[in-house]
């Protein structure tokens, strides 16, 4: 039985000697919130909520300008509205291609609930492909964007470069980081300065000091119950970019000609969601800290873990092969084991709409689905990867990977 109490003991004394890499980052990405607020003058006032139509909402029109400035962006769509990230992508594409467009996923294929709207491989009613946009995807060179390939793909047709910065459920292909999409994105600008050059951002965002819009991203959108919620936001997301492109993606979330100019906010929405941008670059460290000290954890358990221990992160995502259903399913209950909310439900794997496999989830979590906090899941299927993100706090992250080690190797 390997002795867990010095394996916790190895993997703190790792996480020491990196922290203040990550700290740092923490504290430049702090200071661009901190300076953003002070620009637009956030005050008391701009936390209240509104209704109905919500014209002249000042507190909704100020966080779309701060997310602007923090992305470095023309214009900023920032909505309770938004059911999920895959909600703010599909309108961000939907508002922005047309009948005959072509579309290239530069990353290989999109993670599942991607998949159907896209239309790919299965066209089903309402997708992209469904609405006549042409399809692409061009697979990564091992793991790697395989820039020539995709390169050669453009044609006169192409409208849109899609990106996916997280790695998804592929047991292939890295995260990438926003050198290698600077780098992507230079080269196809120099093809056609007008094709869109779009990013998934969901679990990057505040990993890095930058962001790919920093770097010749025409539009970029993701989800507020993962990075920039803070924990949180309790539902929304998110679309930055030209503010034509945003214009476009917001007369898709409303209506042609309303676009980005109603929507209420609702409750106590308007404070989470400030609030929770403003804790978003330390509680993102901490789960950065927290994927680290599990991949040192399972390496040394033996288990092959995605990204490896030392590798600089671009996510806050820890993949894990467990290569078994049992130790999957193991893992997923010690993680719901130690959740502060719903601790006494045992996960089980369930068909989940928008994959294409059985999937287990832990998530006990404040806000329902927040991957921002602790959680994990996976799809049941070979080799049996668990994907672990989250943790507002890294202490809370420790203890439930180590009860996790300990249950899955019994």
């Amino acid at each position: 039985m390997p002795n867990f109490e010095l394996i916790e003991e190895e993997a703190l004394a790792a996480i020491a000697k990196i922290a203040p890499y990550y700290d740092n980052i923490a504290k430049l990405n702090t200071r661009k919130v901190i300076t953003a607020f002070r620009n637009h003058k956030v005050a008391d006032y701009y936390l209240k909520p509104t209704t109905g139509y919500a014209y002249s909402d000042v507190g909704r029109e100020n966080l779309d300008s701060i997310y602007s400035e923090i992305f470095k962006t023309e214009a900023a769509l920032v909505r309770s509205q938004f059911v999920s990230g895959t909600h703010a992508i599909s309108t961000a594409m939907f508002g922005n291609l047309k009948p005959g467009d072509e579309l290239i996923a530069a990353t290989g294929t999109p993670y599942d609930t991607l998949q159907t709207v896209i239309g790919y491989p299965n066209c089903i009613e309402g997708s992209l492909c469904d609405i006549g946009v042409i399809y692409k995807e061009i697979p990564m060179s091992g793991k790697k964007i395989d820039v020539e390939a995709v390169l050669g793909a453009i044609t006169f047709k192409t409208k849109m470069i899609h990106i996916q910065r997280s790695c998804g459920y592929s047991n292939i292909r890295n995260t990438i980081d926003v050198k290698t999409i600077a780098e992507l994105v230079e080269k196809v600008k120099a093809v056609n300065e007008n094709i869109i050059c779009f990013v998934d951002n969901c679990y990057g965002e505040f990993v890095e000091e930058v962001e790919p819009t920093e770097f010749g991203v025409d539009l970029m959108a993701g989800s507020l119950i993962k990075n920039l919620g803070g924990g949180l936001a309790p539902t929304g997301g998110y679309i930055v970019g030209k503010e034509k492109l945003v214009y476009n993606a917001a007369c898709r979330l409303t209506a042609p000609g309303l676009a980005n100019e109603m929507g209420a906010t609702l409750g106590d929405t308007a404070r989470e969601f400030y609030q929770g941008l403003f804790l978003a670059p330390h509680i993102v460290m901490q789960a950065v800290k927290t994927s680290i000290f599990a991949a040192y954890v399972f390496k040394k358990l033996g288990y092959n873990v995605k990204p490896e221990p030392e590798d600089v992160r671009s996510d806050i995502i820890q993949a894990i092969t467990l290569n078994t259903g049992e130790k999957l399913e193991k893992f997923c209950i010690a993680i719901q084991r130690n959740s502060p909310v719903d601790a006494h439900v045992t996960p089980v794997p369930a068909m989940i709409p928008g994959y294409q496999n059985k999937i287990i989830m832990a998530a006990g979590t404040f806000v329902q689905g927040a991957s921002i906090e602790l959680s994990a899941d996976g799809p049941m299927r070979e080799p049996y990867n668990v994907y672990f993100q989250g943790g507002l706090t890294f202490e809370h992250g420790v203890i439930a990977i180590m009860e996790a080690a300990q249950m899955i190797n019994e």
